[in-house]
């Protein structure tokens, strides 16, 4: 028996070692370097079951992922992909980057470029030559490639997926499949990075040719993708529909049956969208894409069937199921009341939606805009601030009206304080004016209404808080629930959610804040606000006025109890007037006195005018602006801005043809306020000239003042200076023309009046272009330098700083670092609007990502701020970084212009100018120093210098000892043409 099992094992320790003989010897037959039919089986073979199979798994799970962790916004049109989802882009980024890994390790191994030997007698056919002249000859790798591009795609890094589908176009040419697989797949890169012509061109050259039916699957989904972001939504929907029968993962479907929906709804077809929904609840999808579903269908179809429609809609929010939704399902009760054109129920359906709601997410969002929209609409600015405040956080910046939003919430934030002043003022000096037992009735009731709102918002925070605190227990089991009887405390964000994502834990971190701080606005230094002077925002005070001014219900009053809880204070203390739950507290706040009521006066008249002029010029709402302004100019006579509001009500009657009211304006500034520069202005026989062409005028002025200085006719300068100061006093070149002025006096050795001049532009004027030079020539001379004349090129804004306080007590040379071996960056400099960046970024990544494989080069685009002729100029940077020496740098910029002889590469290199700059010398470039200072520092340190004639990019930055388990990978194919210098750098004069 022992004699049996030693024959056994003796058996197949033979076997195992003809078998590691075979594979040794199968081994070294198949390197790449060589392309046999055994080579091409055996890379092929290698390539499938070994790095690509474990690469596609990491792509398949971070798919999942992806898919799993994606957060759509069904308020706007899906897009075809996750990956548009800003929110989803970094789902599964680590699986993507093993997939893309494993990639380039499978093509790096086994990618075999070696032209197979003709060893046949017969004549070559098509075929024949087709095979030989092709660039990659293992039959199993382009799907490493394609799969290498979808991972960066699905990782969201759009412009070197691109870059890898343009390289997979090219190396598999002659293969229609392949080709017009990477075509569809760059379309889309292209669309995703916003590049519609670009995709556009891409599929009409692939439309010339006839699409092999192997790529015809991606390029539905491309044209899908295309005519959906194109604008162009009735041409997508039969690509759609390929599209969703193409797809067998479920939630995907439905997010395709989803999107037809969306677009048929659009497209006002309401039974077809309805249909569509109906296919995604079947689909049996998460239940938030299944619930939206829902809720569209009821959008579509309400049209003639509202009430039942509202009527499901409201049994929908009954449903416990939904109460994390109903902010959307009151947004959609809202919006078909506005088809039915019923705007007040719909605004009580936002603000109810609003109130219930319990995300902080993009649909309040875009129900907060709605409603702030509409308060826009009806002129209720202080609501609609509220809303767009709260909305402008909630919303995407690329939002197409996202521009619109925040020009309106900033102008609002500006108006609402002096119009709430206003209004808060005059309730309380009418309170102020009722008889005692009115007042204090009044307050009572407010305080009454104060409590029971604080009561309700215990109980509900306390039930909330046992309920979180149950179904925590509920899921720990029993025994978790036995050892956690005790008094629980402040609950989480709970669900895994985020804190502020947490409406019970955000409304007891608000009631802590309260109780140490009361309600405050986001203001500096709101640790040391007074809340009880005569001047604090006051809704309190407008529910009394509201109450007992204006003759309104109590019901009216208790309403404005939800805006008077989050104004003030419920801070607890022993001081009455510091407690809102006190008479005391609101009685302070009531202007009694003459000095009370001159401040609250002072209050109102600035509220006034602020609010008049913000209506006249940044709304344009005319009828509000004559309302304040007339209020302020006929009630309030001692305001001591009164000239600047006739002037403003002079403009307004201007606007609106009103020319009688416009001259009693005026009358009235020549009667009362004859010295008054507004007076002046006004009375200017070329005021109506100004008014029309006075900016061109004054351009073209200050244009010949510039050319006369240039050209050392000061008095021509000096004269032109006067005539500004008299025509063109509040003109927008003002600053400039003082400070040329100055620099003639300069140049003609009056120091004295230059410095005088200088330091009238700093003070008068410190938002202009020319008030940071002014500023360095008065620190200058602070400083105990001393000012003398000379040339003065306004042209070159970072020397001019030199020439003028003749600093000689160091130079450029100096500031400026000859360190070869330090890392090195190239720059390229450009005039905005010359060509499209975008194409200069994507040209320049494809260029290093195909040349360089073992080098990783960052991109990264800047703009600075220069002067031409005393004018801001910018110029735009893109900085090629990742250069350990200025040896690399050089080669890299040499070799650059060496290939990129033509195309668009070349006509776009040849606009820019180029540097090879140290990132210690960088950081000064446009500061301290000059691009022309640089450039001669250039030629004289660093031109002359000879650099190392060894590839060193193609040298990895690190080096990896290779593990000895591990088969030598095979070696590169290296060009050996020799690299051709691009003859130095030019620069484009008109930059600098």
């Amino acid at each position: 028996m022992l004699r049996t099992n030693r024959i056994i094992l003796m058996r197949r320790a033979i076997y195992i070692i003809m078998c590691a003989v075979a594979v040794v010897c199968l081994t070294a037959a198949c390197s790449a370097h060589k392309n046999t039919a055994r080579s091409r089986f055996w890379h092929s073979f290698t390539a499938k079951y070994n790095t690509y199979y474990n690469g596609s798994q990491a792509f398949i799970d971070g798919n999942l992922e992806k898919e799993k962790g994606n957060k759509d916004n069904y308020t706007e049109m899906l897009p075809l992909y996750t990956v548009g989802n800003k929110q989803s882009r970094d789902l599964g980024k680590g699986n993507f980057e093993r997939s893309i890994e494993k990639m380039e390790k499978a093509i790096k191994q086994h990618s075999i470029k070696a032209r197979p030997e003709w060893k046949k007698s017969r004549r070559k056919t098509a075929k024949d030559k087709e095979w030989l002249s092709r660039k990659e000859y293992n039959p199993f790798l382009w799907k490493a490639w394609m799969m290498m591009g979808k991972a960066q795609f699905q990782q969201g890094a759009f412009d070197e997926s691109a870059a890898t589908f343009a390289y997979i176009s090219r190396l598999y040419q002659t293969q229609p499949a392949i080709y017009g697989m990477a075509r569809a797949w760059l379309a889309k890169c292209y669309l995703e990075l916003g590049w519609i012509y670009d995709a556009e061109d891409v599929i009409r050259n692939m439309s010339r040719d006839s699409i092999h039916y192997r790529a015809q699957k991606d390029w539905d989904y491309t044209m899908a993708s295309y005519y959906m972001k194109n604008g162009e939504i009735e041409k997508a929907v039969p690509y759609l529909q390929k599209v969703v029968k193409y797809e067998h993962r479920k939630t995907q479907k439905a997010r395709e049956w989803f999107m037809m929906g969306q677009i048929e709804s659009a497209l006002g077809h309401r039974e077809a969208a309805y249909k569509a929904y109906s296919h995604v609840v079947r689909q049996n999808p998460p239940y938030e894409l299944e619930f939206n579903a829902r809720i569209s269908q009821t959008e579509v179809m309400a049209k003639g069937h509202s009430r039942q429609m509202i009527s499901r809609l409201k049994r929908m929010a009954a449903n416990d199921k939904n109460k994390d939704y109903l902010d959307q399902v009151y947004y959609a009760i809202g919006n078909i009341y506005l088809t039915e054109l019923d705007t007040l129920n719909a605004i009580a359906a936002y603000e109810k939606g609003n109130e219930k709601a319990t995300r902080s997410g993009i649909e309040k969002g875009v129900l907060l805009l709605k409603l702030g929209d509409l308060y826009w609409i009806r002129e209720k600015y202080n609501d609609a601030q509220r809303c767009y405040g709260e909305a402008i956080g909630l919303l995407d910046k690329e939002r197409p009206d996202y521009e619109e939003l925040s020009q309106r919430s900033k102008v609002l934030d500006e108006l609402v304080p002096h119009t709430d002043a206003v209004y808060l003022q005059d309730s309380l000096q009418a309170l102020a004016k009722l008889p005692e037992e009115q007042r204090l009735a009044a307050i009572d009731r407010v305080i009454d209404e104060l409590k029971r709102k604080e009561k309700e918002e215990r109980k509900k925070a306390e039930e909330e808080a046992v309920e979180q605190v149950l179904q925590k227990r509920g899921a720990m089991g029993n025994q978790a629930a036995n050892n956690q009887r005790q008094t629980p405390t402040t609950p989480t964000a709970g669900n895994g959610q985020w804190y502020f994502y947490n409406p019970q834990a955000v409304n007891q971190g608000k009631q802590q804040f309260q109780r140490l701080w009361g309600k405050r606005e986001n203001a500096d230094d709101w640790q040391r606000m007074n809340t009880t002077v005569v001047g604090p925002s006051g809704a309190l005070q407008e529910a009394m006025q509201a109450d007992s001014l204006a003759q309104a219900t109590i019901d009216e009053a208790i309403a404005a109890v939800d805006s008077m809880a989050a104004a003030h204070s419920t801070a607890e203390s022993d001081s009455a007037q510091n407690d809102p739950h006190k008479r005391e507290y609101y009685l302070a706040q009531i202007p009694f006195t003459e000095e009370q009521v001159e401040a609250s006066n002072t209050i109102i008249k600035d509220g006034l005018f602020n609010s008049g002029v913000i209506f006249k010029d940044k709304l344009d709402n005319l009828r509000l602006s004559e309302k304040q302004l007339l209020r302020l100019v006929n009630n309030y006579s001692d305001f001591e801005r009164l000239d600047e509001a006739y002037y403003h009500l002079f403009l307004l009657y201007s606007r609106q043809g009103r020319q009688t009211l416009a001259d009693n304006c005026l009358s009235h500034l020549k009667a009362d306020y004859p010295e008054s520069e507004w007076t002046t202005l006004l009375s200017d026989p070329y005021f109506v000239e100004n008014a029309r062409f006075g900016e061109h005028i004054e351009d073209s002025l200050y244009q010949a003042t510039y050319r006369a200085f240039q050209q050392d006719r000061y008095d021509e300068a000096h004269s032109n200076a006067r005539l500004s100061a008299e025509r063109f006093s509040l003109g927008q070149n003002r600053a400039k023309f003082v400070f040329i002025d100055g620099l003639s006096h300069l140049n003609e050795g009056r120091a004295n009046e230059c410095l005088e001049l200088m330091k009238e532009v700093v003070e008068k004027y410190p938002k202009s272009e020319v008030s940071e030079i002014a500023g360095m020539i008065v620190k200058g001379v602070q400083d105990g330098r001393r000012l003398h004349g000379g040339k003065f090129d306004l042209g070159d804004v970072w020397s001019r700083r030199d020439i003028t306080l003749a600093l000689t007590d160091s130079t450029v040379a100096d500031t400026l670092s000859a360190e070869r071996d330090v890392n090195f960056v190239c720059l390229l400099a450009y005039q905005p609007g010359k060509f499209d960046e975008n194409k200069l970024l994507f040209h320049l990544a494809k260029y290093n990502f195909t040349n360089f494989l073992v080098r990783n080069f960052d991109l990264t685009t800047d703009t600075q701020t220069l002067y031409t002729d005393s004018t801001e100029t910018s110029l735009r940077r893109m900085i090629v970084s990742g250069f350990l020496n200025y040896d690399e740098a050089l080669q890299y910029m040499r070799q650059l212009f060496s290939d990129a002889s033509d195309g668009p590469l070349a006509e776009m290199l040849r606009q820019c100018s180029c540097l090879v700059i140290s990132e210690p010398n960088l950081a000064q470039l446009g500061t301290r120093i000059s691009y022309d200072d640089y450039l001669k520092f250039y030629e004289e340190t660093f031109a002359p210098m000879s650099i190392s004639k060894e590839q060193l990019l193609t040298i990895p930055e690190t080096v990896e000892q290779p593990d000895e388990n591990e088969p030598e990978s095979e070696e590169e194919e290296t060009d050996d043409t020799p690299q051709q210098d691009p003859g130095g750098f030019d620069f484009d004069e008109d930059f600098f």
